[in-house]
């Protein structure tokens, strides 16, 4: 998928179909910061039809395919705010756009660049911050995209901050039906990751949001929390998420119920697990453990080095980048040299080689993670992954199946559980085939398309009954 250019102030669309790339401007004055810019993709498509779009454990919502007016397939609008440093969720809304239009559906994204919001000043920051409960000139401008575009469907992901919330009223406004995932916290949770003093925190789920601002679980800041109170309570009380939105997108059965917990209505929250594309044949297991993910307090880091003073005889490799990077790199030489290598950011060859290397995958996360996209391809590659009993982990990894579980933060029992199957490498070989077996029955692009067409249906569906039309 390719981008004509990232310019702040003049946003381009580049628009894909299977005749070629072309370039289009999209005409929309957008001041300094916002970086309003599109993705457009679609083409002829193949004209399926799918008697049944989903089931089983994920996926909920089988009904009639939705189709666009010249019958080839569902218009989808992607909205997407693209976070400063560039993550899981970011990798997530672009593999969902190329399977969609691999899948024959058109697609046209808006996409918002929250690090050039961030570049254009204090000030000009401040001011989205400030409006983004319900930004009127974004909602004007996402109402003149539906007009031109006529989307069946648009598909929401992150909104904060350099969108907002009011898209989905732009949306229905032009009787577009809209979906959102819920990739992290954001509606629940001033901080966005039920995270607090190194523990998980669910005091404010389905409560007054003032303990996060108190406490300034939004970037150690007081003003930054109560700007993002501001945005969640306004949102509540105006009835975004009861009035706004036809189908909300929970990545685990664990996530639904804290969503559930918090009030979202649950008729309308289904469950769609992330996935990643076939990397091929499973090899056998490789040696020592591998952590690929966000180097930062939340991943449980520091019980992964305790833990591995209690594993002398299997090395660690760590993939990716933080916060924290400098401060482990520091600790881990304390093991000795060659124990633990820190290699940086990796694409997703340089992640499967990785995995191809390893005997097991290490997830030791002291929060509620979303769904961690190394799970599956983890999974997908025919390692086990050894992860927290916590969340979503504890219910995607199958216990003594396709991996083992230890508690949150007892490195006495992770070093136990990584080490055994450092050693016994036949017995993580055999997790690794029920684990690439798990992946063949639910993480495949396959299957996560017919829930995604699944989901388009039931909200669609939802939209006129709602909307009073045939």
């Amino acid at each position: 998928m390719a981008v004509a250019r990232r310019t702040i102030g003049s946003p381009e669309v580049t628009r894909r179909d299977g005749y070629g790339a072309r370039e289009v401007p999209v005409e929309l004055a957008v001041e300094a910061g916002e970086g309003m810019s599109g993705v457009a993709t679609g083409g002829a498509g193949a004209q399926r039809v799918y008697s049944r779009l989903a089931g089983g454990r994920h996926g909920r919502g089988p009904g009639r395919r939705p189709r666009s007016g010249d019958g080839v397939g569902v218009k989808v609008l992607v909205l997407h705010a693209q976070y400063a440093e560039q993550g899981g969720e970011d990798a997530v809304v672009a593999s969902e756009v190329a399977l969609l239009t691999a899948g024959g559906h058109s697609v046209e994204t808006i996409l918002t660049s929250n690090r050039g919001a961030l570049e254009a000043g204090r000030w000009q920051t401040l001011g989205l911050l400030w409006r983004a409960p319900f930004d009127r000139r974004i909602h004007d401008r996402v109402r003149e995209i539906c007009r031109r575009v006529r989307p069946d469907v648009a598909h929401v992901h992150n909104v904060w901050f350099s969108l907002s919330p009011s898209v989905h009223a732009a949306c229905h406004a032009e009787g577009v039906a809209t979906v959102q995932t819920l990739h992290n916290f954001r509606l629940l949770c001033v901080g966005g990751s039920l995270f607090r003093d190194g523990r998980p925190c669910e005091t404010c789920v389905g409560r007054d949001l003032a303990p996060g601002v108190l406490h300034r679980c939004y970037r150690g800041s007081w003003v930054l929390s109560l700007l993002m109170a501001r945005m969640i309570h306004r949102n509540r009380s105006r009835g975004t998420w009861a009035t706004d939105v036809d189908a909300f997108v929970a990545l685990t059965e664990s996530s639904r119920r804290l969503f559930l917990r918090a009030g979202l209505d649950e008729r309308l929250v289904v469950v769609k697990p992330n996935f990643v594309e076939d990397p091929g044949p499973v090899s056998p297991p490789g040696e020592g453990a591998l952590y690929v993910g966000r180097l930062s307090p939340e991943k449980g880091l520091d019980t992964l080095l305790d833990a591995w003073h209690r594993v002398p005889d299997a090395t660690l490799t760590v993939a990716g980048d933080g916060p924290c990077r400098a401060a482990l790199e520091s600790r881990a030489a304390s093991l000795g040299p060659g124990r633990v290598r820190f290699v940086g950011r990796l694409d997703r060859p340089g992640c499967q080689q990785a995995l191809r290397r390893s005997a097991v995958v290490v997830l030791p996360s002291l929060w509620h993670e979303g769904f961690p996209r190394v799970l599956v391809e983890a999974f997908s590659s025919g390692r086990a992954v050894v992860a927290s009993r916590l969340g979503a982990l504890a219910e995607l990894v199958v216990d003594g199946s396709t991996g083992l579980l230890f508690e949150p933060g007892a490195a006495d029992e992770l070093a136990a559980r990584a080490g055994e199957l450092c050693r016994d490498r036949a017995r993580a070989g055999r997790m690794g085939l029920a684990a690439r077996a798990e992946y063949e029955g639910l993480y495949t692009p396959r299957a996560n398309l017919a829930q995604l067409e699944a989901i388009y249906c039931h909200a669609v569906e939802r939209f006129r009954r709602r909307s009073g039309l045939p």
